[in-house]
């Protein structure tokens, strides 16, 4: 587990949220390798923190359709 001050970070929304806002913001610079990820329509919510490898590779698989909606 890592200690990431998320109060003063800056998050950056994904260029998918063009579906009206519902989608993810992520805070790239917060860590040199870990990613924390919040849900965009709660952004006083809590934030999952990642690896970047780790979600580099979810969202691959999403991606290539190897995980996803089904």
């Amino acid at each position: 587990m890592t200690d990431i001050d998320l109060s003063e970070v800056r998050w950056v929304k994904s260029t998918y949220s063009d579906n009206g806002g519902e989608c993810i913001e992520v805070a790239p610079a917060a860590s040199p390798s870990h990613l924390p990820v919040r849900d965009s329509k709660d952004p006083h919510g809590p934030a999952l923190v990642f690896t970047k490898s780790g979600f580099a590779a979810f969202v691959a698989a999403v991606k290539s359709g190897e995980i996803g909606n089904g």
